[in-house]
Formats: C-alpha cells, structure tokens, sequence
C-alpha cells in the first residue's frame, strides 16, 4: 500500500520542502534542521540543499578548529558535480523517508484528501506529457466506490521522451536509423551511448555496430575498420559475423567474446573495438583458452572476465568455468568444488558484492531451467542447497539481465513454447523474488535473444532492452525505470530464512558501498544509494578522518616497501651487470680455448696422418723382411741342391773309371 496524492511540479515542491524543514539559508535555519532530524540526516539534507540552490560546493575547506562547518563542507563537497533537478528529487526523496506526512502539514501545499490505494504497476500507462503537469490521472477501484486520483509518480518532464513512469516498460520515440530486427546479439553502454553488435536474423550472423545516444534517442551506424597487424594480435585480424556472444565495456573500449560463427575456432576469441579509431582488432591472449562457444556468460568481476557454459560448434552444452585476467589478458581455467548447475546455454549471470556469482535459468536441448546457482568466487565453491523467497520464475531461457546496486533484474525469456510476460528482480543479499510489471502479447520483452544494458537517464537509473524473436525479429527499444522502492517488497510470497553467508555478505555490501560513497559521489549518490545507504553515509564521513589517517599510514607503509624493492632492484641490476661483464669475459676465455683446442686438434691430424705413413711403411718393411727370408731359404736351399749335384758327380765319375778299367782313386 502507498499513499496516493497530489503534488506540485519542480522545483516548487522542493522549495515547499525546504521551506517546511526551515531551510532558509540562515544559520538559525540550520539549527532548526537539527532539532527536527539526526546529525546526519541534517547534514545530507544541507548539503542537498546547497547543491540544488547553489550548485557544487566552491567555497575553500573550513578550518579544523570549526569541525561543524568543516562537516558540512565535507557533505557538500562529497555530492560532486549532480545536477540541481537530482539534488531536488533526493531531497524530497529523504524528507518522505524521515516524515511521510510532510506534505498534507505544508504550509504553502494544495491539502487534498489521500487515500491508501494498491497501485499494480502491470496495468499503468506510460505517460509522455510535454505540458507542465506532472500527475498521472487514474482511475482506481476499491471496494466500495470509484475514486479518480491523481497519483504523483515524483517525475520531472523535461522534454517529450521523459520516461514519466516508475516500474513500467515504455517505448521511448527514437530517431535515426534503426539497426536490423534481430536477436543473440549483444549491448554494452559507454559514456550514455547504447553499443549494439551482431547477432542473428533469419539465420544468418551479423556483424554490424550501432550506437543509440540514450540522452536524444537517436540511433548510428558506426562504420568501423579492422586493424590487420599490431603488437597485441597475435595474427592479422580476420573478422567473422557472429551472435550469441558478450559484449563487456572495459576501458572505453568494447570487448566481444566469443559466440556462433558461421566457421568456428578451436578456442574461444576476444575482439577489442576502440572506441576512437573505430577499428576492430583480435586480442592476443595467453595460457589455455576454453573451446570456441555461444550463448555463454560472461560476468565482469574487478579486472577479470568470468566465462561459464555456453554451447560449442558442435552443439554440445558446457558448463565448465574460466577466467581471463583482462589486465595480462591471460586464460585460467578453474576446478570448483560442490556440484556445478547442469551444462546450459542462453543463461543469466551477475555478481553479488564482487564475491558471489549467481546463475539463473538457461536452457538444453529438450527443457528450459528455473534455478539459481551461486558461486562462491573466493572459495570456488557452488553452494548445495540455495533457500530463495518470494514467487520463482517461469523456467526460461535467452533472457536478459542487469544489476542496479543489489537488485538483479531479469528481462524476457522464452520456455520455447511461449515468451516469459513477468520482469521479475532478485534481491541478492536476500535471494528474494518479486515480479516488477509484466506485458500482454507477443511483444518484444517476451522474447528470446533480447538485450538489456542499464544507464542513466536525467539522474536516474534506466533499463534499456532491445531486440529479441518471438515469432518475428525485433528491434525495438524500451525503457524501464525503476523505483527502487521497498513496495516491491509487499509483493514477495512467503517467507523464508536466508543464508547466514549472505547476511553477512549484505553488511560487507553495505561497508562496501559507503567506503564508495567518499571516493566518488557523483556516480553513486542515486536513488539505489539513497535508499540502501541513506542512514549509514554520513557515519562514514564522521569516520572520514580516521580512515584517511589510516589511509595515510597503509600508503607510507607501502611507499617504504616500494623504496625497498626499488633498492632492491637496483642492486639486482649492478649484479646482473656484474654477471654479465664476468660472462663477457669467461666467453673471451671460451673462444681463446676453442682456439686452442683448434690447434690442438690440428697438430692431432697431422700425428695421425704421420702415424699412418709410418704404420705403412712398417708394413712395406715387414712384407720386405719376409720376402728377403724367402730368399733366404730359396738361396740356402740352391746351395744344398748343389752340393748334391757336386757329390753325385764326383761319385758317378768312379764308376765310369771301373767300367773302364780305371782303379778308383785311393782315399
């Protein structure tokens, strides 16, 4: 139930707040402030005050020695650079949260009388009113009579596309011209500038880029060009159309990973677009990438890039997890322990407090999922068993989601039967369920393969969708602010405990989100901020100067360390020179052996070819020597022959002589 009532336009219903809190720029003014609200709440509200009359705080530090003006300057000064309008709204925004009943008390407001009525955001109409009025009239039943109310939606119309309605889709009118229907394609914002690349009509990849500027509507085309060679390609870019890829922004620059190609790759590829060149280039990557895939998630964590599931070239589904360190661009893949969700693709992921990751939904080739995975990105972890409150959606697949603080909200979708109707929000700190609005029909945000991106449009967080197939290709764009209201929370069903791992992780959040709030309060301080932070803020600013001296301590401690390591360095480096003078001369020393032993092996030759000559005339000698004892004995043996030719004669000449009648001779 909320209250519905009548209201003026701004900026009068800020001076009417202003002039009931007794803020009339006076110091008694602020005193009065004190005694009606805490410390802190009288500081946010001075501040906002300032910031909406006066603009961003330019007045010099106050000395320390007046801490009250020094703790007003600081909640000035923290607001930045926001716009008067948004100063204004936050201002009423807190003054309803402090005093609900303010404005029927209001001195200079129109009293009318206010009902409780229950406002059903699935069956309000969007209003574009271009006039000065800022209610939305409508008509609501009770059970006793018809009452037309005027219902003040808190809304400025600054121009005829002003989305004047919270919790509801509307189509805002955009000029240019609009890309090809189409679906699985993929959206990233940069700087108030809707990225839209590729994707899949009719079969058929794309790879055009357009760009929507979320502050006119008006779409371009972005004529690009590929870069063919550079120092982080790892070969000359060869770009392919594809769809069912993410497109992540990281350093005003696009990365698209992966995807459906019509020629798939062994292994997943990262393309960077370069926002000011407009040229695409391949991302050289290091360690083992995953399998080239589609319809994955891709969910960006700190500087890293968390990739799970999808379905690769060869239509099997995944549910293996990686991790690519954008700063070194390196693959890492993880074993997790507890049971992983069953492989799936068109899949929704987001992170809870740059800790936890959840998974909902996806799909396999025969059913649509309707469960919620989370895992723990320090421990690496699934958790077992998961108690969520609230109505759980529909099982679907090819849905869209985004965060807006700790709100995840989840777009479209399909069971492959019929588009999911309901946009449904999870509160991560409490893994409870609640339906935001819900459409009729066979329209674009009941369909498979839509996007949704979230920015901000007049300083206040938008959902933007676009694209999807429901039967026909789609290419329509719709906006959804939301409130970031506690009445989402009248619509969860029953209630549940929640795990005591997230309790803890919400108050971890909570510190998280106030540490942000000093750094930087011209992006953060928005609605989500004032209604999750609102209490806690300036109890960090009353810390602000304790946390600075310890700021300062942990940085001297680290500039020591760095000094250290710097020397340490540096006589690294003279032994390293040192080393290498030594080396310089130990090879010297090296070529002067190697030469030596040249002329070693040298003289070797020549004994060896000498020692060779030698062994053969050795061998001439040997063969000599045995020829001359041949003959030897062939001489000796002539000899005896001789001799015994000699003797035969001489004894045959005896018998010649008897035979002649000669006497032999006496002896």
């Amino acid at each position: 139930m909320v209250r519905a009532s009548s209201g003026l336009a701004y900026p009068e219903r800020f001076y009417a707040a202003a002039s009931y809190v007794g803020l009339d720029g006076s110091q008694s003014s602020v005193k009065q402030l004190s005694s009606k609200f805490s410390n802190d709440t009288s500081l946010l509200l001075y501040a906002l005050h300032q910031q909406a009359t006066l603009g961003p705080c330019s007045i010099p530090k106050p000395s320390a020695w007046n801490p009250v003006e020094q703790s007003k300057w600081k909640s000035w000064q923290g607001l930045g650079t926001m716009p008067s309008i948004e100063a204004m709204r936050l201002f009423v925004k807190i003054l309803e949260q402090e005093d609900p009943g303010w404005y029927p008390r209001a001195s200079n407001a129109v009293l009318e009388p206010a009902v409780d009525v229950q406002i059903n955001s699935t069956k309000a109409e969007p209003s574009f009113d271009s006039g000065a009025s800022l209610g939305e009239t409508k008509t609501i039943s009770t059970e006793d009579e018809r009452l037309t109310e005027t219902q003040d939606k808190d809304v400025v119309l600054e121009d005829p596309n002003t989305v004047s309605v919270y919790n509801q889709w509307t189509a805002p009118r955009t000029s240019g011209q609009p890309p090809k229907a189409r679906y699985e394609h993929g959206a990233a914002v940069i700087q108030d500038k809707m990225y839209m690349y590729g994707g899949n009509h009719n079969g058929r990849y794309l790879g055009d880029l357009h760009v929507l500027d979320l502050k006119n509507w008006t779409w371009s085309r972005v004529e690009t060009k590929v870069v063919t060679e550079s120092q982080e390609t790892s070969s000359p870019a060869k770009l392919t159309h594809c769809a069912g890829h993410s497109l992540i922004p990281w350093e005003n620059k696009l990365l698209s990973v992966g995807g459906h190609t019509k020629d798939p790759s062994e292994s997943m590829i990262v393309k960077e677009f370069d926002l000011h060149s407009c040229s695409w280039s391949i991302l050289k990557t290091y360690g083992k990438p995953p399998i080239s895939r589609g319809g994955q998630s891709a969910t960006l964590v700190g500087k890293s890039l968390v990739i799970f599931g999808g379905q690769d070239g060869k239509k099997s589904l995944l549910n293996d997890l990686h991790i690519l360190h954008l700063d070194t661009m390196t693959w890492d893949e993880i074993d997790v322990l507890g049971t992983p969700p069953t492989p799936r693709s068109d899949h929704a992921a987001a992170v809870h407090a740059e800790r936890y990751l959840l998974i909902f939904g996806g799909g396999s080739h025969t059913t649509c999922f309707d469960d919620l995975h989370v895992l723990d990105l320090q421990t690496m972890e699934w958790s077992r068993h998961i108690t969520q409150q609230g109505e759980a959606p529909t099982p679907r697949a090819g849905h869209a989601g985004v965060t807006i603080g700790e709100n995840w909200y989840i777009v479209g979708g399909g069971d492959n039967k019929i588009g999911a109707s309901k946009t449904v929000v999870l509160n991560m700190s409490t893994l409870a369920w609640s339906v935001v609005t819900s459409v009729q029909g066979h329209v674009p945000l009941a369909s498979e393969g839509l996007s949704s991106v979230v920015s901000s449009y007049n300083g206040e967080d938008i959902v933007v969708a676009f694209g999807g197939y429901n039967g026909h290709y789609n290419n329509e764009v719709n906006v959804l602010k939301p409130s970031h209201k506690s009445s989402l929370k009248s619509k969860i069903m029953g209630a549940s405990a929640v795990p005591d791992s997230f309790s803890a992780v919400n108050n971890a959040t909570t510190r998280d989100i106030e540490s942000e709030i000093e750094v930087s309060q011209e992006s953060k301080v928005r609605e989500i901020v004032m209604d999750n932070v609102i209490n806690s803020r300036l109890k960090v600013e009353g810390k602000a100067e304790r946390i600075i001296t310890t700021l300062k301590s942990e940085k001297e401690e680290v500039e020591t360390s760095l000094n250290k390591e710097k020397i340490h360095i540096l006589q690294l480096k003279e032994e390293l020179a040192e080393i290498d003078t030594r080396n310089t001369e130990l090879y010297k020393e090296l070529q002067s052996v190697r030469n030596q032993l040249a002329a070693e092996q040298s003289r070797c030759f020549k004994l060896e070819v000498e020692v060779a000559e030698l062994r053969q005339k050795l061998q001439t000698m040997e063969t000599l020597q045995k020829e001359l004892e041949l003959l030897q004995r062939q001489r000796a043996v002539a000899s005896e022959q001789a001799a015994t030719m000699n003797a035969k004669r001489q004894s045959s000449g005896g018998v010649w002589g008897w035979l002649a009648g000669t006497p032999p001779p006496k002896t």
